[in-house]
């Protein structure tokens, strides 16, 4: 199975040698300026590269490290690492000193290329002196082993490398919510199995233009920009920083694009900054012009463009997906793991239905086990866990199915629902078990909450801590709060007449913290870590229920 898909490189070089002038990158540079690179421009610079690390003597198969934010020297560094027969080893750009130690130990990295970082000084203590780093261009200022412009002195290889489908190609550490990172082996043929069936599946082509801007370390954007470039030939849009997010958005005007609910919500929150949500909702309801709004809105986002919208990492709120096909723009949920290169499931395009998922991609097979976890095999599924048979063998049935942790099931016509996480399941002090997720889902609906975690873990009955969103902070804060409260009562009382007894909360418990990345609430692919929020709250947890308050504010924030 493995040799029937074309494999990265050769589909790299394949469209270097069709299209050599044809623009493959744009990146945004300081100042302002611009940087297009052809597929030529970027076969040269990544050949150079990749003679300087075939100079560097290393074993094949060597682990190479790249530390950065999205840029086109990210891809090009990947490219040249796969040319010179070594494995890439992708990390976080914000990860603490220690978690970028702890990768760089247990994968045993020869070489790092450090690129554009918000706070290398911070990372920096955490690549061992023993270790030589390479500054790509759009580096952080620092000292390092040796700069990108050192690896371009060298001639560019004249071989075309073709890895056999078997060979490693890279090792993906997981942010994971709890526990140490385990690193995710995929060697090139699970790369061509997805990329190959996705870009058929959604028709991906060299017409079609893209944004990249969530970490291309997490294996969707990976799949989604990467992949997704060499096997259909989009042109790929780099954006330059939170800031300039909406002009980079615009100046793309992607034709496909991936976002994660968070994202999504944004977005909806900044249309709803400019124009209140009752104003767009009565104009949204009016036939043609309606539709003429929609397209205003979309342009105003830089999403007038688009021809398929996909959304992952976590469910997307029923209202936000209505909200977003009442615009004109069908946001299409897509399941999967780090450990089966996200290829599992996804909503066919005139196939939206609500709440579900849709069903098995090409090449997947699912199947439902006893206690309801869903697990799926196909030519994507890793090959297992670096160094860690174990956990290995406790993710991989002896039939080669993977074990997703999540509970779900199928409706007669295949399209999956998940139901919630298997561990996150947790008992109240009544003995009757609960899982948070679908909860969480109901509660997701408010245009005001943007945060949600239901906890009850050892409680009579279940909380749910929420984050409100910014227009709901500032709401507050302008002395809104019975207005916020009374609509937090509502939502509460409906989700808990959809529950059965044991699973209805207490009340709504609204934290001042607002849950980031950097303050550890966050992985960094946005998902909560409940152990976190658990620690956090945790003393508070029985207080709360004993009051059995609707609508609490919890004012105090962590120092």
């Amino acid at each position: 199975m493995a040799d029937a898909y074309e494999l990265p490189l050769d589909m790299f070089f394949a469209r270097e040698t069709r299209h050599p002038t044809k623009t493959y990158m744009v990146q945004p540079l300081p100042g302002g300026q611009l940087l297009q690179l052809s597929w030529a421009e970027v076969g040269d610079q990544a050949r150079r590269a990749a003679n300087w690390l075939r100079h560097q003597q290393l074993p094949p198969g060597s682990r190479i490290a790249i530390i950065s934010k999205n840029c086109a020297h990210w891809i090009i560094s990947d490219l040249a690492i796969w040319m010179a027969g070594h494995v890439s080893v992708p990390l976080y750009p914000n990860l603490t000193a220690d978690s970028v130690r702890q990768v760089l130990e247990h994968a045993e990295v020869e070489r790092v290329f450090i690129g554009k970082l918000d706070d290398w000084p911070a990372m920096a203590p955490g690549v061992p002196e023993s270790i030589p780093t390479i500054g790509l261009p759009l580096r952080p200022a620092g000292t390092f082993s040796y700069l990108w412009d050192e690896l371009q002195a060298m001639a560019p290889i004249e071989d075309r490398p073709s890895p056999a489908g078997e060979q490693l190609a890279t090792i993906i550490y997981t942010s994971g919510t709890t526990g140490t990172p385990k690193g995710v082996m995929h060697p090139f043929a699970n790369f061509g199995f997805a990329a190959s069936h996705a870009t058929e599946l959604f028709g991906v082509s060299e017409q079609d233009r893209v944004l990249s801007y969530l970490p291309l370390c997490h294996v969707a954007e990976r799949m989604f920009v990467e992949m997704a470039s060499l096997y259909g030939g989009q042109t790929v849009f780099f954006a330059e920083s939170l800031e300039t997010f909406l002009e980079d958005l615009k100046r793309a005007r992607p034709t496909v694009i991936f976002g994660v609910p968070r994202i999504w919500t944004k977005f909806q929150m900044g249309v709803y900054s400019k124009m209140p949500a009752e104003k767009l909702e009565r104009l949204l309801r009016i036939p043609l012009l309606g539709r003429f709004v929609g397209r205003k809105v979309l342009a105003g986002l830089g999403l007038d463009a688009v021809r398929y919208a996909l959304s992952g990492a976590a469910p997307v709120p029923e209202a936000l997906l209505n909200w977003y096909k009442r615009l004109g723009l069908d946001v299409l949920e897509v399941y999967g793991m780090t450990e089966n290169c996200g290829y599992s499931h996804v909503c066919r395009p005139g196939k939206f239905k609500l709440g579900w998922i849709g069903q098995n991609s090409p090449g997947v097979e699912v199947r439902i086990a006893e206690d309801g976890e869903v697990q799926v095999r196909s030519g994507a599924t890793m090959r297992g866990y670096y160094k860690d048979p174990l956990k290995t063998a406790e993710t991989l049935t002896e039939d080669g199915y993977l074990r997703t942790g999540d509970k779900g099931e199928q409706d007669a016509e295949g399209n999956l629902r998940l139901t919630g996480r298997i561990k996150e399941i947790f008992k109240t002090s009544k003995g009757k078990y609960v899982a948070p997720a679908p909860i969480e889902n109901r509660l997701a609906v408010h245009p005001r909450i943007e945060q949600v975690c239901v906890i009850g873990d050892g409680l009579a009955q279940p909380l749910a801590l929420c984050v409100l969103s910014e227009v709901g902070r500032s709401e507050a804060e302008a002395g809104r709060r019975a207005e916020l409260e009374s609509s937090l009562k509502t939502l509460l009382s409906a989700v808990n007449a959809e529950l059965d007894k044991h699973e209805r909360l207490t009340g709504l418990i609204l934290v001042g913290d607002v849950w980031a990345v950097d303050n550890g609430f966050l992985t960094p692919t946005l998902k909560i870590k409940r152990t976190v929020v658990e620690g956090a709250y945790g003393e508070h947890f029985a207080g709360w229920v004993a009051r059995g308050e609707a609508v609490l504010w919890h004012e105090t924030t962590r120092p």
